[in-house]
């Protein structure tokens, strides 16, 4: 059954008071971001297939337990879902790591997409959609279209930070996901903004702004 999971561990909430303060540097708050979304991504890869293979140790032979199936895939939202790439590599190396690019209307706040490569045989793999910032969630929403598209159909969101309006929004698009925030913040503002939110984690991360 889908489900939204959103984090309370000590050690996430520390790093993410650190993405909210304004004095954080852009180097600090890409590692920071990396850090949280590995730490997502432990309990969110909680239930991927395994299959126990034959090896032999220093002392004798033993069956473990491997990773089966297809590799998984990462899909960032560009761009900003960049910044949560690295850490979900350092727990899953051979991962495939797909792009979809959308940017938001300023005057609508709906998404426009202008960029879409995925791997091959998306139907078999487990694919995580990262985007630090789910705001209005339409960009989270076409994000899964585009991927529902190309044949995904085991696919888990990740987000940093949530607004309730962009969480029942992806809910309500996409019924058949699991959902996964590091916090649930209080609403959005009239631009389309997370509060108290971090401000525009793009920006943050590239030093843009």
């Amino acid at each position: 059954m889908p489900q939204v999971t959103v984090f309370d561990h000590p050690l996430m909430q520390h790093k993410i008071s650190f993405l909210r303060d304004v004095n954080t540097g852009s180097k600090q708050f890409r590692e920071l971001t990396g850090e949280i979304a590995a730490l997502m991504g432990f309990e969110a890869l909680r239930d991927l297939p395994l299959e126990e293979v034959e090896i032999t140790t220093p002392i004798a032979t033993a069956k473990v337990r491997r990773l089966a199936g297809r590799k998984i895939v990462l899909v960032p939202v560009l761009r900003a879902g960049l910044g949560m790439v690295g850490g979900l590599l350092s727990l899953v190396p051979s991962a495939r790591v797909g792009h979809i690019g959308l940017y938001r209307d300023d005057e609508t706040l709906e998404p426009h997409a202008y960029y879409c490569k995925l791997p091959a045989h998306m139907e078999d793999r487990q694919i995580l959609v990262l985007d630090p910032m789910l705001a209005t969630g339409g960009s989270a929403a076409a994000a899964v279209d585009f991927i529902k598209a190309h044949g995904g159909r085991k696919i888990k969101f990740l987000s940093i930070i949530a607004a309730p309006e962009g969480l029942e929004r992806l809910r309500t698009a996409h019924p058949d996901i699991d959902i996964f925030c590091g916090c649930l913040d209080e609403r959005l503002n009239e631009a389309g903004y997370i509060v108290p939110g971090l401000g525009d984690a793009g920006d943050r991360i590239f030093g843009t702004k």
